[in-house]
């Protein structure tokens, strides 16, 4: 090989390099923007909840919930929101869970997990196993028999 040919291969596996380097920041800039939105959007969620609470004194039905999704800043990002009001009282504890939604990221570096509302309007990202045994803890036979068919 000449000098020539060694500089015009040297140059194109820095580009390459570059350019992996460039499609994987990407890739987990788009995956953290993402996480971030739906947070958000479950934050205001919660305030949402919160504020049916203090003017109704319970916490507000699933259609109402539906009903507001599509006004959430970051909603676009939200994905299916699993909403528990019916097996929950006004007396549930605060850190009851009240809504959720699976965030799955096949290609990034962040870790797959759930967006977690609790009761007393906290919204909290979970890891696969923390959360499906706090579900588990929270949930009475009846709704775990729904919720597998």
């Amino acid at each position: 090989m000449n000098k020539y040919q060694k500089s015009v291969l040297k140059n194109f596996v820095i580009v390459i390099v570059l350019t992996t380097a460039a499609v994987v920041a990407m890739v987990n800039f788009k995956d953290w923007v993402n996480r971030s939105e739906a947070t958000r959007a479950m934050e205001q969620l919660g305030k949402a909840v919160f504020q049916y609470r203090k003017d109704y004194g319970s916490v507000p039905p699933e259609s109402y919930v539906d009903s507001i999704k599509e006004q959430l800043e970051g909603h676009a990002r939200f994905g299916e929101v699993n909403y528990r009001a019916r097996w929950l009282s006004f007396d549930s504890p605060p850190d009851e869970i009240l809504a959720y939604i699976e965030t799955k990221y096949h290609l990034s570096f962040l870790e797959d997990g759930f967006i977690v509302l609790t009761m007393d309007g906290r919204a909290t990202r979970m890891d696969r196993q923390t959360f499906e045994t706090t579900l588990a803890r929270q949930q009475d036979p009846m709704e775990r028999q729904i919720q597998h068919k």
